[in-house]
């Protein structure tokens, strides 16, 4: 495996510690003679790894495979990277492509029985015919199973490393590379080479069709982000309003309704607005059309964060990319609170509420989410229910005990709607 794997050279980098890597090294240590109790203490650690990454991303049946399959699919490199764009084209590195996927065949047929004989062990064995134990999609990263064990598959079946490079170049091209063509949203961190993206992978399923009413809201949002994803002029966009209507929800089903055309998400909270230039280094160049999503934004007077998103949404130096837009949800109109000393004077108040009323003004659309009156919330609370067929009250009942909630509960909304109808669920069990 080790003079294998040391031969490839555009799939070269999987990271200084990866499985695959330290599997070579056992397995070249193991020709060499070294000892049979290191080598399977060794050989067990990265099979825990392997088991460990597996129920993360939810592998079965041949765990091997899969694992090798995660590695090509989410390898960042020249020939992915362009292959995201434009597919697979004819081009000198192509050879050394398929030179790589060549030595990436015999991996995937690798014969670890003399190993497992010399060792006594049959760890590899297992890890080939394995069988994971169901899991609730919420606890893995369910898409990316799903890309795995399909491109897995077709990969398995492939005759030669000529097969295999139609089945990988095409994945690339319809779905792209690494994390971004696997996941839908994130959300980053701080990490050792500066800002990180990591997936969410339990990300609210809401569709448009579930948002009872705000007809009009939906539909400027939904064609702000149609002309966005077209490549047509679109705006940076807050949505704004009271409580609980509904603004967090319509930003996450519009990225459910277009994630599989090329539509992704990136959360970012108000301490890390300084980090947004660097965001956005790093994605401008994808082939994807990125929201960068800032939920309940607001400052307090004293905060001065917004300049940070001031600057980005303004341009600056370097001009906001095509393939960015912000979306903001916030139940204040103006985001950043005036204080006393904004009235002290007028000479301080025009400048000071110029500088921090204009932060709303460039979002070019301006989406309001008012409160629902009573019909409006009996609406929502009938369609809720009719959803849940283990709801089975009388309507009448079920409204009167819906506004009787929304008292005690914080007055009417479509979050208190939402919160009733759980309530009642949880009766039922």
């Amino acid at each position: 495996m080790y003079h294998e794997t040391a031969k490839l050279i555009v799939y070269r980098n999987f990271g200084g510690d990866s499985i695959l890597e330290n599997f070579a090294e056992i397995f070249r240590d193991w020709e060499v003679g070294h000892d049979r109790d290191e080598l399977i203490s060794r050989i067990y650690a990265e099979v825990k790894r392997l088991l460990d990454l597996s129920t993360a991303y939810g592998f079965d049946k041949n765990l091997w495979q899969n694992y090798l399959t995660f590695l090509l699919i989410t390898n960042e490199n020249s020939f992915s990277l362009t292959a995201e764009k434009q597919g697979a084209r004819e081009g000198s590195v192509n050879h050394f492509v398929k030179n790589d996927l060549g030595i990436f065949y015999q991996l995937f047929h690798y014969d670890f029985s003399p190993i497992e004989r010399a060792l006594d062990i049959d760890c590899f064995s297992i890890l080939t015919n394995y069988h994971a134990i169901p899991k609730e999609k919420k606890n893995y990263f369910d898409n990316i199973s799903r890309a795995v064990h399909r491109v897995s598959d077709a990969l398995a079946k492939a005759k030669d490393a000529d097969e295999m490079f139609v089945v990988l170049s095409s994945f690339y091209r319809d779905c792209g590379v690494g994390m971004f063509g696997l996941n839908r949203a994130f959300r980053i961190r701080e990490g050792a080479q500066g800002v990180e993206f990591y997936p969410i992978n339990n990300a609210d399923e809401v569709r448009l069709s579930d948002l009872v009413g705000y007809e009009l809201q939906k539909e400027r949002l939904i064609r702000n982000t149609e002309s966005f994803l077209a490549g047509q002029r679109a705006n940076n966009v807050l949505l704004y309003g009271d409580a609980g209507t509904g603004k967090s929800t319509s930003v996450k089903a519009i990225l459910n309704e277009y994630a599989e055309i090329g539509l992704r998400m990136i959360e970012i909270y108000k301490h890390q607005f300084k980090d947004l230039t660097a965001v956005i280094g790093q994605i401008k160049k994808r082939n994807y059309k990125f929201i960068i999503f800032m939920d309940d934004l607001s400052f307090e007077e004293f905060e001065i964060e917004y300049k940070y998103l001031k600057a980005v949404i303004e341009g600056g130096v370097e001009s906001r990319p095509d393939n960015v837009l912000i979306y903001a949800t916030s139940n204040r109109r103006h985001l950043i609170r005036e204080s006393f000393q904004d009235r002290s004077d007028d000479v301080h108040r025009n400048d000071s509420m110029a500088e921090k009323t204009s932060l709303a003004d460039r979002f070019g659309v301006s989406i309001l989410f008012g409160t629902p009156d009573k019909k409006e919330y009996h609406e929502i609370i009938k369609f809720l229910a009719a959803k849940q067929p283990e709801i089975t009250l009388p309507e009448e009942e079920l409204l009167a005990r819906a506004d009787q909630w929304a008292i005690r509960n914080g007055g009417i909304s479509c979050r208190t709607a939402q919160q009733f109808i759980n309530d009642v669920l949880a009766e039922k069990k």
